[in-house]
């Protein structure tokens, strides 16, 4: 499966890093400061994906993709609480992989517009990365960041899972849409109390609410 996952980035003009074992992979992500992009396996040897994960995120908020045989639900939160981007279960299309992958990059590469957004005490600056609430800093996983960021852009106004999906995910998405709701709910823990803000539309999705 590396081989192939290798062959089909290096085709797309990536340039691939590979590690055959979790410590390897450290060693490898310690040396190079400028991946882009993590794919693991939860299943390695000598650690295994959660613990390399655990690992990258002491310093660093450089995507992560999870590839993964288990389809637990438990599992998916736990992947999400470490700080998973994106969770794939085996087997998948190595096109569509591709796909998250790409839809990843591109809103990595600097090109989100420049700005500052502020609503309800929460301050989200695209610029740093960076989100405070009441001037206290808040570390937020790529992927709340950007549901965050979206959730902003579109306060006041009711948003379907489906629209969070292809605007935040930014590709096709097929099956349920429990990976919003898991994501949301992470985001709300980590906003406290602001994580109000938040509201559940009934058999829609979500509203950001305006400051009052």
């Amino acid at each position: 499966m590396r081989s192939l996952l290798r062959d089909f980035l290096k085709r797309d003009g990536f340039d691939v890093l590979e590690a055959e074992n979790g410590a390897q992979a450290l060693d490898l992500f310690a040396g190079n400061k400028d991946i882009a992009l993590v794919i693991l396996d939860v299943m390695m040897p000598v650690m295994d994906g959660w613990e390399v994960l655990r690992e990258i995120r002491r310093d660093s908020q450089v995507p992560v993709i999870m590839l993964t045989a288990r389809s637990d639900e438990r599992d998916e939160l736990r992947g999400f609480e470490l700080g998973v981007d994106e969770y794939v279960s085996k087997p998948f299309s190595p096109r569509t992989l591709m796909a998250r992958i790409g839809a990843i990059l591109r809103r990595t590469s600097g090109s989100a517009p420049r700005n500052v957004l502020e609503s309800g005490g929460i301050v989200l600056n695209r610029d740093e990365h960076t989100v405070t609430i009441d001037g206290a800093p808040v570390e937020l996983s790529f992927k709340e960041f950007e549901l965050l960021s979206y959730f902003m852009e579109n306060r006041g106004i009711a948003l379907s899972r489906e629209k969070i999906l292809n605007n935040v995910w930014n590709y096709d998405y097929y099956g349920d849409a429990r990976t919003i709701d898991t994501h949301v709910k992470m985001l709300r823990g980590k906003l406290g109390e602001k994580g109000e803000l938040i509201r559940t539309i009934r058999g829609l999705g979500y509203k950001f609410e305006k400051d009052s």
